[in-house]
This record gives C-alpha cells, sequence and structure tokens, in this order.
C-alpha cells in the first residue's frame, strides 16, 4: 500500500488522494491571449523527474501542495498552501515549479 502524507490528516492510503496539475504563475486571463491562456490550462510541462503538484485529500477536500518524483512515483514531501507560498516568497519558486 502506498502512503502520502497530507499536511492536515498525516499518512494516508494513495488512493485518498486526486492529483490537480503542475503548481505555475497563472497569467492573467483579462490581459493574456488566448493561446497563452489555452497552454495554461490544458498544457503540462511532462517532466521527468522532480515536479511540484496540486494535490486533493478526496474525504476532506483539502488542498495541498507535493514534491514528487515521476520517474520513481515517490513522493518528496507535501506542504500546505500557506508554507509553500509563504517559503516561495523568501526564494525563488519560478525555478521550484518550473
Amino acid at each position: 500500500m502506498k502512503i502520502m502524507t497530507c499536511p492536515l490528516n498525516g499518512p494516508r492510503n494513495i488512493s485518498e488522494f486526486v492529483c490537480g496539475r503542475e503548481v505555475k504563475e497563472m497569467p492573467d486571463p483579462s490581459t493574456c491571449s488566448d493561446e497563452t491562456w489555452a497552454a495554461h490550462l490544458f498544457l503540462e510541462d511532462n517532466v521527468a523527474g522532480e515536479v511540484v503538484e496540486w494535490w486533493m485529500h478526496g474525504p476532506t477536500s483539502y488542498w495541498f501542495i507535493a514534491r514528487r518524483n515521476t520517474i520513481t512515483e515517490d513522493i518528496i514531501e507535501t506542504f500546505t498552501v500557506e508554507d509553500f507560498f509563504g517559503a516561495s516568497r523568501k526564494s525563488d519558486v519560478s525555478k521550484v515549479a518550473a
């Protein structure tokens, strides 16, 4: 059984979670081109290696951030949204999320 540690609920069976998408900066939909907006909504980088993603714990609808290796499928670490974006203000999150 694969276990993921939810920042709110602790270690849980991976079947309780849903992966959202990569964490990436959202363009302003009112000023960006249709192509840029469509790319943001529908295209993923599909990186082989470490990625930072949105995840949700299904039973509680709790959203959080996880760093995962797409090659090994290992969950490296999880963060509350506040912790992740609070830390990103101190460092360059574009390097982590890109």
